[in-house]
């Protein structure tokens, strides 16, 4: 791994002085919105990239990785395809166009993304096809920064006991236990998913994957997600100490609070500040409790102007 952390940018550790004091409360942000491509689906689609023997790779987004992706095949020499919903973010789509990808954009009522991208794959020489987050060198790339955390408290200069991350199919979530418990860290893992796609909190409960019936019609476009993956729900199953929920409202809240604090992000980014001010029982009992210090993980800031426009100045 040591080429993707020397390639990669280190996470961002900022402590908001106003919003702590808003909340009443010690909290610390690491902030994956300055990392390149603007979100932490670099470390993931870096390091795929860089493991994939194949001269072309082929992957589904909402945008993140598909951005993430194509920067990394420009820096290797590879070729890239990402397959998004016809209703992405304008600013996505042009930042996957911008790097070099080809992107197919699809009616996902018609036809779904893994359909798409299965199709292409048949007709595309020597691809890898990668999925965003449910693939063993998305979650070791995604490792990196639950890495860079162990090493943050381990020098013992920062004041935090718990990691809370946005989760939508679970990479990242996967990643941070993974590079945590790397480094010898016990640090407690929090997931935070919107409300409307609660799909991982029913699967922890269940002790098995339950899928969404649809992609969820959320503001946070990066947890669009069917369901977790495979290989990430034998990671989180026993890896994370719970889930938790947010609503709409409280998700672009969230982005606000981020605002005001000198901090623009996405609204999948303000998911762990959404779980942690919303009124949802399950997150007020885990961390509404004051033992609990939190490190918030704001995973990305690619939001489209009008979107955040408007969120802002609600």
């Amino acid at each position: 791994m040591w080429r993707v952390r020397q390639t990669v940018r280190a996470t961002t550790l900022i402590a908001p002085l106003a919003l702590r004091k808003q909340l009443g409360r010690p909290l610390l942000i690491a902030s994956e919105t300055f990392q390149h491509t603007g979100s932490f689906k670099f470390r993931a689609a870096y390091c795929a990239a860089l493991s994939s023997n194949s001269s072309h790779l082929l992957t589904a987004s909402s945008g993140n990785f598909g951005a993430a992706l194509a920067y990394s095949c420009s820096l290797l020499n590879k070729s890239c395809t990402v397959v998004m919903p016809h209703q992405s973010s304008a600013v996505k789509v042009a930042a996957v166009k911008s790097f070099g990808a080809s992107v197919e954009l699809v009616d996902v009522s018609v036809v779904s993304r893994a359909q798409r991208v299965a199709e292409l794959g048949a007709q595309i020489d020597d691809v890898d096809v990668l999925s965003a987050y449910d693939d063993l060198r998305v979650i070791a790339g995604n490792s990196t920064l639950g890495e860079e955390i162990a090493e943050l408290e381990k020098s013992g200069q920062y004041d935090f006991n718990c990691v809370v991350a946005p989760m939508g199919g679970g990479g990242l979530t996967a990643g941070i236990i993974q590079g945590l418990r790397a480094k010898g860290s016990k640090l407690e893992v929090f997931a935070a998913e919107p409300a409307l796609g609660d799909d991982g909190r029913r699967s922890l409960a269940a002790g098995k994957i339950i899928a969404n019936d649809f992609e969820p019609a959320t503001i946070a476009d990066g947890a669009r997600t069917l369901a977790l993956g495979k290989h990430n729900f034998e990671i989180l199953k026993t890896g994370l100490s719970g889930v938790m929920v947010a609503s709409e409202s409280e998700i672009e809240e969230a982005v606000r609070r981020l605002f005001l604090n000198q901090l623009k992000c996405e609204p999948t980014g303000a998911l762990a500040l959404a779980a942690l001010i919303g009124q949802d029982q399950d997150s007020m009992l885990m961390l509404h409790s004051p033992r609990y210090k939190p490190l918030l993980v704001v995973s990305g800031g690619n939001v489209e102007a009008a979107v955040y426009s408007r969120i802002i100045s609600a």
